[in-house]
């Protein structure tokens, strides 16, 4: 995990955002308070949310999907680009770290665009599919239990109007993934996913190397009718 741009030296990452970051100060608290936590190294970039604010803003989105919350610092990054009506659907299953992400929603006045639900994800992206919500979310962010990013990727992808993105973190693993001695389940899990993502027809990709890793996946307005194919 990083919450910083991989390979690059701090002057240089320092330079990078004097020149680019445009961070309100509501979500530089919540970042710097974050920081403090235990399990701070969880919390994206700065860089990072300020990128899929862009992307958000590119599509015109207004209905998102969010599958690992932490303390909220990337969904009040997407709440803040959304227009007065987005709505983001946000999973999490930990009471205590989302209750300080209620707290800087609330604090930035967009605390009525996120609607939390804190229980496995598996459930609430199968209910939303249940409920008939395929196909009608413009943008989902996945950045969860990495075990499970292949189950998260799916559900997304119904879930995902056709033309729309589904944007997964941590996809460089802190430069595990590209090292064939580890072998801890985590990092076997991204591994199989990116393996199996770069030969998916579903989707146009892009990995960014910005953050921890980035992908970018599109679903092509053919998807529905294809099957990934298998390695």
């Amino acid at each position: 995990m990083a919450n910083s741009t991989l390979g690059l030296e701090n002057q240089l990452y320092n330079y990078l955002l004097s020149i680019s970051l445009r961070e309100p100060d509501i979500l530089q608290q919540l970042r710097e308070e974050t920081a403090k936590h235990p399990m701070g190294m969880m919390q994206i970039a700065p860089e990072q949310g300020q990128f899929m604010q862009m992307l958000v803003q590119l599509m015109g989105a207004r209905k998102t999907l969010e599958v690992g919350v932490f303390t909220g610092y990337s969904s009040l990054c997407v709440a803040l680009a959304l227009p007065l009506n987005g709505q983001i659907v946000a999973c999490d299953v930990s009471e205590e770290y989302t209750a300080i992400a209620r707290r800087y929603w609330e604090a930035a006045g967009v605390a009525n665009k996120i609607a939390l639900h804190l229980r496995p994800a598996i459930n609430t992206l199968d209910k939303l599919i249940a409920e008939g919500q395929a196909g009608t979310f413009d943008f989902a962010f996945i950045d969860a239990d990495k075990e499970n990013y292949e189950v998260y990727f799916e559900r997304s992808l119904q879930l995902v109007r056709n033309g729309g993105l589904i944007v997964i973190d941590n996809v460089l693993w802190s430069g595990r993934v590209a090292d064939p001695q580890v072998q801890d389940q985590s990092t076997l899990a991204i591994r199989t996913f990116n393996d199996k993502l770069r030969n998916d027809p579903r989707v146009t990709l892009s990995v960014v190397p910005i953050a921890d890793g980035l992908t970018l996946a599109l679903k092509r307005r053919w998807a529905t009718m294809m099957e990934p194919e298998q390695n």
